[in-house]
C-alpha cells in the first residue's frame, strides 16, 4: 500500500464495501508509456481505483500497439489518446471492435514542430513553415551537414517528420530523440547560448511554462491528410499538412470493462483533466524530480476536491 492510501486508510475502508460488491477482484491492467504526464496520470487513476478497494496492475506497453491490447482485453484502459499521435491507431482498433471510447478530457492537445522564442530572433519569419525552411542553414549541425536539424519524438511515437519533410520539400534532416527527456535536454542545452533549435513538442506539458515558444504553422490540418495524397498542398504525398491545432485527448477502455468493473468504468467516464492539471502532473516528475508514484500521491493530495466527487458518485 502506498503512502497516499495508507494515510487515507479510513476512507478506503469506508468506500471499499460499496464498490467491491459490484466490481471484480481481478486486477485492472493500466498501461505505462514513455512520457511523464501519461505515467503520472496512470498512477493517479490507479491509486483512485485502489482507493475504491480495487486491484490494479501496471504494464509497460508500446504507445501505438496498446490499442490492440485494449481491444483484446489484455489491457483494461488507456488514459491519454492524443488525436495527433494516436488517433489513427485508436480508430483502427475501434473499427475492429472490442474497444470503446470512454470520453474526452477537457484538455485540448497540440503536437507539432516547436521552437523556443529565442529561435525567432534568428529567424524572424517564424512561425511560418516556409520561413523556417528559408532559415534551414541556421539549424545545421555536423550531424546533418548543410541541412537543418529537426529533433523529432521517439520512433514509436510515429510523428511522420520525415514524411512531412519529403512532402513539403524541406531542407531539413529529421533525427529521432530516444525519449521525451532527450527533447527537454536539447532545449536546455540550447538555452545557455540561445542556439536556434526546432524540436517536437506538445501541449499539455510542463515545457510551455519553462520555455516560452511557438508551434510552427504548417498547412492547416484537413481530415485525410494522412491517408489521401489528394488532400493537402502536395497531390502526390501524405503528411503534407500540420497536426490538428485543437486535437482531442480521449480515454479508451476494453469493451468488457463496464461489465467486469462497472463502478471503475463509471469513474473512468467521469474523469476529465485540463491542460494545467496535466502539465502539473508532468512537472512533478520532469522539474521537481519525484518518482511517478510519489508524484501521483502528491497530486491526489493537492486535488482531492476535484477527484473525490468522481468516486462519491459511484459509492
Amino acid at each position: 500500500m502506498n503512502k497516499f492510501t495508507t494515510a487515507l486508510a479510513t476512507g478506503v475502508l469506508a468506500f471499499a464495501p460499496a464498490f467491491a460488491m459490484a466490481d471484480s477482484d481481478d486486477p485492472i491492467i493500466i498501461p505505462i508509456h514513455n512520457w511523464s504526464s501519461q505515467i503520472v496520470m496512470s498512477n493517479v487513476v490507479g491509486q483512485m481505483f485502489e482507493e475504491m478497494g480495487l486491484n490494479v496492475e501496471y504494464v509497460t506497453t508500446d504507445s501505438q500497439a496498446v490499442y490492440e491490447s485494449i481491444r483484446l482485453g489484455d489491457v483494461t484502459l488507456g488514459m491519454e489518446v492524443w488525436e495527433g499521435a494516436f488517433g489513427a491507431s485508436f480508430r483502427a482498433a475501434m473499427e475492429k471492435g472490442g474497444i470503446v471510447d470512454a470520453g474526452d478530457h477537457n484538455a485540448v492537445t497540440r503536437e507539432d514542430w516547436w521552437y523556443p522564442m529565442w529561435t525567432k530572433d534568428a529567424c524572424p519569419g517564424l512561425p511560418s513553415w516556409e520561413a523556417l525552411n528559408e532559415c534551414a542553414e541556421i539549424f545545421a549541425t555536423p550531424e546533418t551537414g548543410d541541412k537543418g536539424r529537426y529533433l523529432d519524438g521517439p520512433v514509436d511515437w510515429l510523428k511522420h517528420g520525415k514524411e512531412r519533410v519529403e512532402a513539403l520539400g524541406m531542407d531539413f534532416e529529421v533525427i529521432n530523440a530516444g525519449s521525451a527527456a532527450a527533447l527537454w535536454a536539447e532545449i536546455g542545452a540550447a538555452e545557455a547560448d540561445k542556439r536556434p533549435i526546432v524540436v517536437f513538442n506538445w501541449t499539455p506539458n510542463f515545457a510551455e511554462a519553462v520555455w516560452p515558444g511557438e508551434f510552427v504553422e504548417f498547412p492547416e490540418w484537413v481530415d485525410g491528410c494522412d491517408k489521401d495524397p489528394a488532400v493537402g498542398p502536395n497531390p502526390d504525398a501524405l503528411y503534407d499538412c500540420g497536426n490538428p491545432a485543437d486535437g482531442y485527448m480521449k480515454k479508451a477502455a476494453w469493451e468488457g470493462m463496464e461489465e467486469k468493473w462497472p463502478d471503475a468504468f463509471a469513474v473512468l467516464q467521469r474523469i476529465s483533466f485540463t491542460n494545467p492539471q496535466i502539465a502539473q502532473m508532468a512537472k512533478l516528475v520532469d522539474i521537481e524530480d519525484y518518482e511517478p508514484e510519489e508524484a501521483a500521491e502528491i497530486w491526489l493530495e493537492e486535488n482531492e476536491d476535484l477527484w473525490r466527487p468522481w468516486l462519491d458518485a459511484s459509492s
